[in-house]
């Protein structure tokens, strides 16, 4: 029997969100809105997104001992999170400098900060909270070998999920791991590298899991998304719904989709939910302050 339905092994930031009418141009200079401080990052947004959805979830990362940090973790704890695994350290916790467009597009720079002294130790002595948890999702706004570390804990019968962002080329032994490896456009573009000799989505998921992963996910925004696997290659339809701010959209989906494999869900079917549960978060402002729960995406 397993303790949580999802381990989250990442990043966690305070997101400085500044609304702009366009980004400036290199040399340039725009006003933006008054700057507005939200709870984020990659891990602490998918922990987030998937406790809203009912899932029993445990947060790995590590904060600074700072006003950040304390917002991070009130943040978790309010959402249901189990944030025995967040370490406090005597680093700045991380923060992302986001920037928003009329139309919800968002460009994001991130200082890593504490989420970039996330080690492999840190991961060998959470080995409690692998073997108690059904899926493990991680993602590379920390160190690649903590990453690595992460495959190498994984608990017999585990799922690991990976969406490699920000992307960079990954190690065999990761990429055999996945299970899905969840990518966008730029994301798969990347990973491919010289292997992109298509603009298809559908080839990009194909010659991506010839790399290793046991199943991949290309999300396609507002168009849904991609899974491919032994089985074959299906395209998951999206819900029309009137953009805010895409700001931790793709965290909402990938937690959504972790979350439903572990409840015996197949592939297309959690895709689905996470499209679903993706298409809402974008219709409020900010990343977790934007999540639904389950009942808000059984409405939708």
């Amino acid at each position: 029997m397993y303790d949580y339905d999802l381990l989250v092994v990442g990043s966690a930031n305070a997101d400085l969100v500044i609304g702009v009418e366009r980004r400036p141009a290199v040399g340039e200079t725009v006003l933006g809105t008054d700057l507005a401080v939200h709870p984020g990052g990659k891990g602490a947004n998918q922990a987030v997104a998937a406790a809203r959805l009912g899932a029993r979830t445990a947060l790995l990362a590590k904060v600074g001992d700072d006003e950040h940090g304390r917002l991070l973790l009130d943040s978790q704890r309010a959402a249901g999170v189990d944030t025995v695994g967040v370490l406090v350290g005597d680093v700045p916790t991380g923060v992302a400098l986001i920037t928003v467009d009329p139309s919800g597009d968002n460009s994001i720079v991130v200082s890593p900060g504490a989420n970039g002294r996330l080690t492999p130790a840190d991961v060998r002595a959470a080995t409690s909270l692998f073997h108690a948890s059904r899926v493990v999702s991680v993602m590379l706004e920390i160190p690649l070998e903590t990453v690595e570390e992460v495959v190498r804990s994984l608990a017999p019968g585990s799922r690991l999920v990976l969406n490699p962002s920000p992307p960079r080329p990954l190690p065999r032994q990761v990429m055999d791991a996945c299970d899905p490896l969840i990518v966008n456009e730029h994301e798969a573009k990347v990973i491919l590298g010289a292997s992109a000799v298509s603009d298809e989505p559908e080839d990009w998921a194909r010659i991506l899991l010839a790399k290793g992963p046991r199943s991949v996910v290309v999300t396609l925004g507002a168009q849904g998304a991609l899974v491919a696997s032994a089985e074959g290659v299906t395209r998951v339809e999206s819900v029309a719904v009137e953009a805010v701010d895409t700001t931790g959209a793709g965290d909402a989906f990938t937690a959504a989709l972790a979350y439903r494999l572990g409840t015996g869900a197949s592939l297309a079917e959690a895709a689905a939910y996470a499209a679903r549960v993706g298409a809402a978060a974008v219709t409020k402002a900010g990343a977790q302050e934007s999540y639904p729960t389950a009942t808000e995406v059984e409405a939708l």
